[in-house]
């Protein structure tokens, strides 16, 4: 079988292994229909990440199901299921309790699409093998579409983790969104979806800022526009030094910034005033599959259509040559 392979910066390309066999009775072997890229490709691929390859590519995917081991209840030959980008049991205390990122029964950071916790493989790939599948394979209902579920193995469903981390003790709050990241977009989407009264959306890029729009958000280039100074949840999708401390500036006293942004490189960040204000910040790895339930049901119920954010199409014997030109988020088809 064919996966597109990582070799170095701006070096992508097809590389070639036997089709994966089930070789335990809790594995899957699945065949994507619908893929697109995470911005960490995009940034893997541009050089701008430590990760050294090569390694196979990609971590969101829908995909088919085509054989499964014995221990696999509830999937059938032919489902359509989310693949979340984590390997995880689903079965130890920390995966039983939402937090399937620090899985015990795996090695740290084990994951489909990078190689930090071990070879597992990518979803650009002709077919991909998951253990604990009955654990991991999310079925899409009725009424979405793959194309449409495609990021919710990822960035979809760690925008709204992000969003929640805020809006759980705080509903209805207004939610201030600083741009940059494809999952800004699904974060200014999830925050009108989850109740907030107001949400803004920072972003010098034009087509973001349409499509945050068309999603419900005030989209402006500068926060200087807005008529409030500070917001309650704060959402970094920047990536940008510079986009992390104008959300830290911008949260309220008591309030909470969750950074969705990945910083390679050690940032300094404004703790005194945090102190002072009472500021929360998190970051962190997102957890998928105890929240793709609720994604999944605002996909069916056509409340947020995350298609919209996709730049363009891409067929998937052409990714290679199409991911080299970094496109922003490209859906990827496989028939």
């Amino acid at each position: 079988m064919r996966f597109l392979e990582f070799s170095a910066p701006h070096d992508v390309r097809w590389a070639h292994v036997e089709d994966p066999s089930i070789g335990s009775a809790d594995q899957a072997i699945v065949a994507p229909v619908a893929a697109t890229t995470c911005d960490l490709d995009r940034a893997a691929i541009a050089g701008l990440t430590p990760f050294q390859g090569p390694f196979a590519l990609g971590h969101e995917c829908v995909a088919r199901v085509v054989a499964l081991g014995d221990d696999c209840a509830g999937l059938r030959v032919g489902d359509l299921v989310v693949v979340p980008w984590h390997i995880a049991c689903g079965m130890c205390d920390l995966c039983v309790t939402g937090h399937p990122t620090r899985c015990q029964q795996t090695p740290p950071y084990a994951m489909f699409g990078l190689p930090i916790g071990g070879h597992w493989g990518g979803m650009f790939s002709e077919l991909i093998s998951v253990p604990w599948a009955k654990n991991n394979l999310i079925k899409i209902p009725e009424g979405v579409t793959p194309a449409s579920a495609a990021a919710a193995s990822d960035s979809l469903t760690d925008a709204y983790g992000a969003v929640l981390r805020g809006l759980r003790t705080r509903p209805t709050e207004p939610v201030l969104v600083i741009g940059g990241l494809t999952h800004g977009l699904y974060a200014s989407a999830f925050a009108v979806q989850l109740g907030s009264e107001e949400v803004a959306y920072v972003d010098s890029d034009e087509r973001r800022r349409s499509i945050a729009s068309t999603y419900g958000a005030q989209a402006v280039s500068d926060v200087r526009e807005l008529s409030r100074s500070k917001y309650p949840v704060v959402i970094d999708a920047s990536a940008a030094p510079e986009g992390l401390h104008r959300a830290l500036q911008a949260t309220a006293p008591g309030g909470h910034c969750h950074s969705i942004g990945i910083y390679f490189e050690e940032i300094s960040l404004p703790l005194l005033s945090m102190y002072m204000d009472d500021v929360t910040f998190s970051t962190g790895r997102p957890d998928i599959t105890p929240h793709l339930p609720a994604v999944l049901g605002m996909l069916a119920s056509k409340k947020i259509d995350p298609t919209l954010a996709f730049s363009e199409t891409v067929h998937f014997d052409d990714l290679p040559q199409a991911l080299l030109q970094l496109p922003e988020k490209p859906l990827v088809i496989f028939d």
